[in-house]
């Protein structure tokens, strides 16, 4: 987990594998069921989402199998982002609903609130713009009641990301500049790539080209410190605006 924490996402599969293989040796199920559910969310940053529905599948069986509410809660949601990442959103969608409610029964107000985000997303996907918004600010409210900073960032980003898209460039930004000032406050680097990239998307769009660069190239520097798949999106923004300013 800690190397997970740093972006070395390699070494922390070569930790999870060696826990897995212990914790099967020695019987313990719950273990065993927390280690696959690792291995599945390191695959998952790494853009190998198949391979990480495979373990969080597994990871869910076995919480099911022994009655851990919270392991079941926390598997549903990565299986529900897993296919909401391979455009699967109506499966993804059922996975986060089912989340929810074992949210709602243990009393996980951090948990509740993700999954009020994770719908936030695939609703937003599929075109129901208010009933997005009102969830992610649902999360947003929980974020803040909980004081969750890093679920908070998260939630900011996201509503930026719909403003942005709504062609509310001005709001997106508002919401990105806010999201970046606690992911950086806090050392959350994927929250701090993702809203510069957003953010360098907004500046573009307001004919701010070169401030735009700066913050893709921040992105991209961050996305390739910790791995993330995100960072060959940034490559390609960044080819394409320094293309467009090379002599004709």
């Amino acid at each position: 987990m800690a190397y997970s924490d740093l972006g070395k996402i390699h070494q922390a599969i070569e930790y999870y594998n060696q826990a897995l293989a212990i914790s099967r040796e020695i019987g313990k199920r719950g273990i065993e069921g927390n280690n696959l559910g690792n291995l599945g969310l390191a695959h998952y940053d790494l853009g190998e989402v198949p391979k990480a529905i495979l373990f969080f599948a597994q990871a869910l069986k076995i919480s099911r199998q022994i009655g851990d509410k919270k392991g079941e809660e926390s598997d549903l949601s990565n299986l529900g982002l897993a296919f909401y990442e391979l455009g699967k959103i109506r499966k993804s969608i059922k996975y986060f609903d089912q989340a929810l409610k074992i949210s709602r029964e243990i009393k996980d107000r951090r948990n509740e609130g993700a999954q009020l985000g994770n719908l936030g997303l695939a609703y937003f996907d599929l075109g129901e713009i208010s009933e997005a918004i009102d969830l992610h600010k649902q999360t947003l409210s929980i974020s803040r009641e909980i004081g969750d900073q890093c679920l908070e960032s998260e939630t900011l980003c996201n509503l930026g990301k719909i403003f942005l898209k709504l062609g509310e460039t001005d709001n997106a930004i508002e919401y990105l500049d806010q999201s970046l000032e606690i992911a950086c406050r806090i050392e959350y680097k994927q929250g701090e790539g993702d809203a510069l990239f957003n953010a360098c998307l907004a500046l573009d769009k307001l004919g701010q080209r070169q401030e735009a660069i700066s913050n893709a190239k921040s992105a991209l520097r961050i996305f390739e410190q910790i791995e993330s798949p995100y960072a060959e999106r940034a490559r390609k923004k960044l080819a394409e605006w320094q293309g467009d300013e090379k002599p004709k």
